[in-house]
């Protein structure tokens, strides 16, 4: 773990009235691939430019069409890994095997490319700075990080003393998400803490035990449920209801957790 996460102490402040931000209407709107990046050996980062886009909350998603050369056309909905009145918008893609949008998307897209994205979409996965005095627990399987990350960049930049902690699980160093940005979050003021789970390695000489997330570090790495945290939890399907069991029966409120799963054709 990383950083200081002190729960009590906090000041209420009224709730703001609701921003343009959280009026944003979705639409379609024409975007060119502006830059990319490999982010894991299985994902790749990719940011498009879209001169129309209104802007978006930490935590929503988007659906992203291509359309090839004879017309046909492919839609999958990707979390977003930026927020703001900004006109970038930053994915980060984890190929699916047998998949028919998300290998292009990390084999071959090239900076230049055009495609078509709807959005900003969804409204209940979301955190905004300023919004709530409740701490916050992210859950993240994989590239489960990818909509967490914003809530995490926006609560560093407004310096929001709300307590975040974030708990990752991934099979190997190598496959962490947003290093760079966690890193820099975590030299902020803002209180974050974030704990690492390696199912297969863990990094060189760190003496981090090794194996799948279970109940007991779950428990270890999460508020306790009188804190009364606002948890996301995001990941595969499998992923996401063992950690609801595992929060149910550690005495959370699982009907308060806000979940997002993936799957499926990719």
């Amino acid at each position: 773990m990383s950083g200081s996460s002190p729960v009590d102490g906090l000041e209420a402040r009224p709730t703001p009235a609701p921003s343009a931000a959280s009026r944003r209407r979705p639409a379609w709107h024409p975007a060119t691939v502006a830059a990319v990046a490999q982010e894991t050996p299985n994902a790749r980062r990719i940011v498009l430019d879209v001169p129309t886009w209104p802007g978006n909350d930490p935590g929503q998603h988007l659906d992203l069409r291509l359309t090839a050369e004879d017309g046909y056309q492919a839609s999958r909905s990707y979390s977003i890994a930026s927020a703001g009145e900004g006109t970038r918008v930053v994915l980060a893609v984890d190929r699916v095997e047998g998949g028919e949008v998300s290998p292009f998307l990390v084999d071959a897209i090239e900076v230049g490319d055009g495609l078509d994205v709807h959005g900003p979409l969804g409204g209940w996965f979301v955190w905004r700075p300023g919004r709530s005095d409740r701490p916050v627990q992210l859950i993240a399987g994989g590239s489960g990080i990818v909509p967490l990350l914003p809530m995490v960049t926006a609560h560093a930049a407004a310096d929001d003393p709300v307590p975040f902690r974030l708990l990752a699980a991934t099979r190997t160093p190598e496959d962490d998400f947003f290093v760079e940005e966690l890193d820099a979050a975590l030299r902020s003021p803002a209180p974050l803490e974030v704990t690492h789970v390696y199912s297969r390695r863990a990094p060189e000489g760190s003496g981090m035990p090794v194996g799948r997330l279970t109940r007991d570090g779950l428990e270890r790495a999460v508020f306790p449920p009188e804190v009364g945290a606002l948890v996301y939890v995001c990941g595969s399907t499998p992923f996401v209801e063992q950690v609801l069991r595992w929060l149910g029966e550690l005495g959370h409120d699982v009907s308060d957790v806000r979940a997002e799963r993936f799957g499926g054709a990719g």
